[in-house]
């Protein structure tokens, strides 16, 4: 590793599991000091402590302002100060297939964590990185912001949200020396591709699997990200490497958004072929 992130303290929300896990570890083998930040305190507690003294955690619900100012305040009581903040937290919410009978129950949950939380993580770690020569802010959207699709309407308008909050940002605190960035992950690996209560470990990877093969048609490149491939997204953007960089959204998706991988073209010209008789 080449030190990349020394003398840095980041936090990073979600960081249990996932891609804010994988994050954790990159960043730290990169020589930052991480607070691990989730709701998920058995298993931040765990990661923490296997990780020494260079990560601690705190139990936070990013959707609530009073828990994330207090996350700032712990991060630079714990480790002197905070000069990244990578507000990776998200739920998906359940997938409703019927617009029509939405309740909108999901909508305020999943904006509540997926859009509020980094716009109050932004506020709180904002105040002091402007108050402290700047820092890096990133944020986690989606692909599937970037365009349409079924069933998860909540998630897809709360993660184009993020896209265009991020952009505003990097604006609104530029002036302080604070970069403002979002990575937009594609399919990826993770648990929180199936979630589902009482279903055994094991069924879990295997529904796992089958949800994964229906997504790779849509990757050019063929395979599905890992969060390892987020983690390092995070590591360029909130490394002095990308020191001219601020407000953009960079997808992170094995081409997935760069077009219609079905060759319609194809297709149409056998059609024109077998109507014409040739």
């Amino acid at each position: 590793m080449t030190g990349e992130l020394d003398g840095k303290v980041a936090i990073i929300t979600g960081g249990a599991r996932g891609m804010g896990a994988a994050a954790v570890r990159l960043f730290l083998q990169e020589g930052a000091k991480v607070v691990i930040a989730d709701i998920l305190e058995d298993v931040g507690r765990d990661l923490a402590g296997e990780l020494g003294d260079g990560a601690a955690f705190r139990k936070s619900d990013v959707s609530k302002a009073e828990e994330v100012e207090a996350l700032v305040n712990f991060a630079v009581d714990q480790f002197g100060g905070l000069d990244i903040l990578f507000s990776n937290a998200g739920v998906m919410g359940d997938p409703q297939p019927d617009f029509l009978k939405e309740d909108f129950t999901t909508f305020v949950q999943t904006m509540s964590v997926d859009l509020l939380g980094p716009l109050l993580g932004a506020k709180y770690a904002g105040q002091h990185m402007a108050k402290n020569g700047g820092g890096c802010i990133l944020t986690t959207a989606s692909s599937s912001a970037l365009y349409g699709g079924h069933s998860i309407i909540p998630y897809r308008a709360a993660k184009a949200g993020v896209i265009g909050m991020t952009k505003s940002l990097a604006i609104e605190l530029g002036q302080y020396g604070i970069r403002v960035n979002c990575i937009s992950p594609g399919p990826t690996r993770t648990e929180m591709t199936v979630a589902m209560d009482g279903v055994p470990q094991e069924k879990l990877e295997r529904l796992q699997d089958i949800s994964m093969e229906k997504m790779m048609g849509r990757m050019p490149l063929g395979r599905l990200g890992t969060p390892e491939d987020i983690a390092q997204a995070a590591l360029f953007l909130a490394s002095d490497r990308a020191a001219q960089i601020t407000g953009i959204n960079l997808p992170v998706d094995g081409g997935e958004t760069a077009g219609n991988t079905e060759n319609t073209l194809t297709k149409i010209q056998a059609a024109f072929a077998e109507e014409l008789g040739m």
